[in-house]
Order: structure tokens, then C-alpha cells, then sequence
């Protein structure tokens, strides 16, 4: 996709045009200024089953799009915003950014992409048109202007793409994936693909590609674009993901049999969309709740493993202009804050009363729900989590005048929680099968944890001046949420740490995030996670947690890493 409406950037999308196309299809969304009316009978709804056994795809994230040539590169505290997870941030966990057309372009979102590399989050390139020598004009339907790639340059265009990937690594930016072309089936202002010829690539010059290889990212999940590849095994072969675009796509043409009969081995992304619209401001509620519902389809329905929104920082964005978290972005939060990379989707009673939708996913003993409700009264809604003891939940709530609130601790009896889903709201529950306070919804790479690398008796990097920590907290009445950055001041790599503080007196620990905390009071250790055991020299990590407090608002004094004492920033 290229630009919107609200646009008067030189280059952009022409919206009239993907808007007629739409509309011809009859797939524009529909918007209603308001849900429909929960009945007295529907005040409490059907319990909803959580059976953390049933696992289904592995989550890879959500994030959203960084593009500098088109409307300016993020600021360096609206990346914080966007991929840290403390409170008022989106918690994203993957960036895409476009594969420049000439090596001169290739550092224009390198800024954003390293900072997002450096706390972990996985960035992926997509290309709009292949350099300018490699392209063919030809007569599309009418367009005479029509642009593709000349299949004498496939190989050549192959070697771009490894030449943009080895440029992001050799700056610090390990690429996931790579695309082999954005919207290749609505390319009215780039470059055309048949499925033909994306299977001839494919099958011939993929293969040569250095990172994983996304195709075909069709602009709305139109089916006869990836058929073919997932029909072709030595295509398939050199595919690693199948990633797709929703625009206008209907929620009925979610699913997709043909892939869960034939990719094995492959992810299903959705790469980008927004939703319903770019012409209301994100703000807008209770529209925002629509995002929510169709991220709750996509990860339900459709069974996508990432969910990835257009512009980060735009008007209809999940991040306002002013670098703040709109409606919707508080909305993508309640999934992608908690429900982090490597958590598995299990099953769960997807709809359990009108208007409310609930998803949930696991993370070893982590089990977080998502519930949702767009109707406009309150529901009594009961989760039964199956084999499940007692445990503490803590749970966070979006609603017309919350984003993201932190709420009262409450507790699950025998794998049994009955709470109140306010009207319109959005909320998220994080909790544990084995009992005891709530877990922290902490980051792995994996369904299965792997072990955290050991930690060596001293930084590796512990040259010079200790690490710096800095501890900032967000407190209310009972209860805070503390954002703690972890940065190298070393010459060298940190690999495997452990940060230890005491907490002052009254404090408890009830949940937190990038991290595994132990005890949850008095001298706590937070052990990195898989994800980010190595601190480079220089580099920051961010980690935190939600808490309990009596009265005493007090932050730790002291701090060590790996035994070492760090400065205090």
C-alpha cells in the first residue's frame, strides 16, 4: 500500500482508486454508529471455556509499518512508544518497514528498524517496485503505464534483496523475513505480479533469497494469488510465509482450508491493513472496539500468526501525530502488550453472548484472555479455565475513557473467574495454571520456554562504569507499574543477566513483562528471557512490572547485575 487520503504527500496512494475497486467488490466494511442493544436475557452470558490443552498457531506478534519516505521516520521517543511494554505504550513486537528501490535508499527507516532490533522486536522488508533499470512497462487492462519486473532481471532482483537484508545486518538489523513484493495483485502505482510469474520466482530464484522469503501479500487475501504457490511444492519449498493483506476482505473469507492441508512448516501472516477506515480519526469511540473484533478474527477465525497495521504514527493509527496512543491503538495494546511472540493461541468460546468475543493463549503456566464486548450493557461473563487450581489475575481495561488501565487484582477459584465485561470495553486477563500470584506475560520465542541462558558471574561486558538502570513508576491508590531500562555501558556483550533489587517494604509483585521475576517481594531477581539474554554494548533493555503496594510508594535504592553494581540514572 502507499499513502491515504488524508495525504498530500507526492507519491502517494491514490484512495479513490482502491476505494472503487472495493466498492465494486461489495467488500468495503460497513460502519454503524452503534452496537445493538444486549437484551435483559443476554446480561449474563454462557461461560466461556478455556482449555489451555488445545493448543493451536504459535503467535508471532503484532505491530505496524515505519515509512521515512513517506511521512517521516519515527521520533526516537515515539519508537519507545511503539515497541516498549509499560503503560502507555503499544507494546509492538514487530516492525515492517520497504526495501528501498536503490542502495541509497536503503538507510532510510535503518534508525527505527535498529532501535526495534535492539529490544528485540522482529522487523521484516517489503518492496514496492525492484530498481528502476530492472522494471518493463507494459499495457495492463487499459493502463499502458503498467510497471513489472523484466524476467530476464529475476535473478538480479533476488540479489537486491540480499543486498538490502546484508545491508540491514551489516548496520545492526537482522532481518526476519523479506517479501517478494507488497500487493503484487493492485500495483496501479508499482509493480504488477501474476501468480504465474510468482511461482517462477519462486521456485527459481528464491531459494537464493538469505533470509525467509513472504509471498504474496495480496491486498485482500485473495486466495488465487497464494494457491498456486501453496499448490507447487518446489515454490512452497522456498516460501516461509504466506502472508496476506485484508483489505475490504470479508470475515467469511478468513479461513483458509487449502493452507492448513498444505502448509505445514510455513507461517500465515497478516502483513498490513488498517481498519474500518483511514477517514475517522482513531479516536473515535466506540468505533476503535471494531479493530478489536477484527484482530479477534484474525487470530480466531482466520488463524494468522502476526497481525501488522499500516502506518504506525497517522490520524487513523494506532499512534496520534502528537506520538500518544490513539482509541485504536489502545485497542491493538490489549493484544499485543500481553499476548507476546511465541505464545500459543488455545481454545477457547470465541463467542460466548452477542457482542462479545473472547480468544485466549498460553505461554507455559501463562494463560492470558482476551474479551471483548461491543454491546451497550455490562455482561457478567464467567471463564472456566480446564484443569486449572486457584491463582490471582490481573487484568487491564480499555474502555471510552481508560486505555489500558491496570484494575483491581481479582482471583480465579478452581480454574473459575466470573467478572464483568463493562459495555464497550476491551479487557485483558493474565493468570497462571499452577496457582499463586498472577505471571508475568513475558516474551519467548518459542510455544515451549527455553531455558535462559546462565548467568556468568560478572557482565561479560564489565568494563568501565557499571550498567545503568533507570526505575520509573506509575503509581495509584494500592497499586504501581514500574518501567526499568537496563543499559551496557561496557565494551563488550552482556550474555545472560539477572537484575536484583529489593523492593520496599509493602510491595508485591503481580504480574510483569520481558522478564522472570522471583520472589515477588523483598530482594526480587529478574532473569532475562530467551529474547533478550544479550545486551550489546550500548544497547538498552526495557522490562517491567505491575504491583501491589500498602501506602509505600518508595523505589528500590540499589541495583546489580550479575553481581555488579549498576548506576542509578
Amino acid at each position: 500500500m502507499t499513502h491515504d487520503q488524508n495525504d498530500p504527500v507526492s507519491g502517494e496512494r491514490r484512495l479513490l482508486s482502491r476505494r472503487s475497486v472495493l466498492t465494486t467488490m461489495g467488500a468495503l466494511p460497513v460502519i454503524t454508529a452503534a452496537t445493538s442493544v444486549l437484551g435483559a436475557t443476554e446480561a449474563a452470558a454462557a461461560t466461556a471455556t478455556i482449555n489451555p490443552s488445545a493448543q493451536r498457531q504459535t503467535i508471532r506478534g503484532f505491530g505496524g509499518m515505519a515509512h521515512a519516505a513517506w511521512i517521516g521516520d519515527l521520533t526516537a521517543a515515539q519508537r519507545e512508544t511503539a515497541f516498549g511494554t509499560g503503560e502507555g505504550r503499544l507494546g509492538f513486537s514487530i516492525l515492517r518497514i520497504p526495501v528501498g528501490e536503490s542502495q541509497a535508499d536503503f538507510g532510510r527507516d535503518l534508525a527505527t528498524a535498529k532501535r526495534a532490533a535492539e529490544i528485540g522486536v522482529t522487523v521484516f522488508a517489503s518492496p514496492w517496485n525492484p530498481p528502476a533499470s530492472m522494471i518493463e512497462t507494459f499495457n495492463r487492462n487499459g493502463q499502458t503505464n503498467a510497471k513489472r519486473l523484466r524476467y530476464d532481471q529475476y535473478a538480479a532482483y533476488a540479489q537486491h534483496l540480499n543486498s538490502f537484508s546484508t545491508y540491514m545486518r551489516n548496520n545492526g538489523v537482522n532481518l526476519y523475513a523479506i517479501s517478494v513484493q507488497n500487493e503484487p495483485d493492485y500495483a496501479h502505482d508499482w509493480t504488477w505480479w501474476t501468480s504465474t510469474e510468482m511461482v517462477k520466482f519462486l521456485r527459481e530464484n528464491a531459494g537464493s533469497i538469505n533470509t525467509r522469503v513472504i509471498a504474496p501479500e495480496s491486498f485482500q487475501y485473495v486466495k488465487s494469488m497464494s494457491d498456486p504457490i501453496l499448490n507447487d511444492s518446489t515454490a512452497l519449498a522456498n516460501v516461509d510465509i504466506i502472508g496476506a493483506h485484508l483489505y475490504g476482505t470479508s470475515y467469511s473469507n478468513f479461513p483458509y482450508p487449502l493452507f492448513k492441508q498444505k502448509g505445514a512448516g510455513k507461517d500465515l501472516w497478516m502483513t498490513e491493513v488498517y481498519y474500518p477506515n483511514s477517514t475517522d480519526s482513531a479516536d473515535t469511540w466506540p468505533q476503535a472496539l471494531d479493530v478489536g473484533e477484527h484482530m479477534h478474527r484474525a487470530m480466531v477465525e482466520a488463524e494468522f500468526q502476526a497481525y501488522v497495521w499500516w502506518y504506525i504514527r497517522r490520524s487513523y493509527g494506532p499512534m496520534r501525530e502528537d506520538g500518544q496512543l490513539s482509541k485504536r491503538g489502545a485497542i491493538m495494546a490489549q493484544f499485543a502488550r500481553f499476548v507476546r511472540p511465541g505464545y500459543v493461541r488455545i481454545d477457547a468460546t470465541a463467542n460466548p453472548a452477542s457482542n462479545v468475543y473472547v480468544s485466549a493463549y498460553r505461554n507455559g503456566d501463562t494463560v492470558v484472555i482476551v474479551a471483548i464486548n461491543k454491546g451497550t450493557s455490562g455482561v457478567s461473563q464467567q471463564f472456566t479455565v480446564a484443569n486449572a487450581g486457584s491463582a490471582s489475575v490481573s487484568s487491564w481495561l480499555t474502555d471510552g475513557s481508560r486505555n489500558v488501565a491496570p484494575q483491581a487484582a481479582t482471583t480465579m477459584s478452581n480454574g473459575s473467574l466470573t467478572v464483568t465485561l463493562p459495555a464497550r470495553s476491551m479487557t485483558t486477563f493474565v493468570t497462571s495454571l499452577s496457582g499463586g500470584s498472577s505471571p508475568s506475560p513475558s516474551p519467548v520465542l518459542s510455544p515451549t520456554p527455553s531455558p535462559s541462558p546462565s548467568p556468568s558471574a560478572s557482565p561479560s561486558g564489565g568494563t568501565g562504569t557499571g550498567p545503568r538502570v533507570a526505575y520509573t513508576m506509575n503509581s495509584w491508590d494500592g497499586g504501581f507499574t514500574a518501567a526499568i531500562s537496563i543499559t551496557n555501558t561496557g565494551t563488550s556483550t552482556i550474555d545472560g543477566w539477572t537484575l536484583s533489587f529489593t523492593l520496599p517494604s509493602g510491595q508485591s509483585i503481580t504480574s510483569g513483562w520481558n522478564a522472570t521475576y522471583s520472589p515477588s517481594s523483598g530482594q526480587v531477581s529478574a532473569r532475562n528471557v530467551s529474547y533478550n539474554g544479550t545486551i550489546a554494548p550500548g544497547a538498552t533493555v526495557d522490562i517491567g512490572f505491575q504491583a501491589t503496594h500498602t501506602g509505600n510508594t518508595a523505589k528500590p535504592t540499589a541495583f546489580t547485575l550479575n553481581g555488579v553494581p549498576c548506576t542509578v540514572a
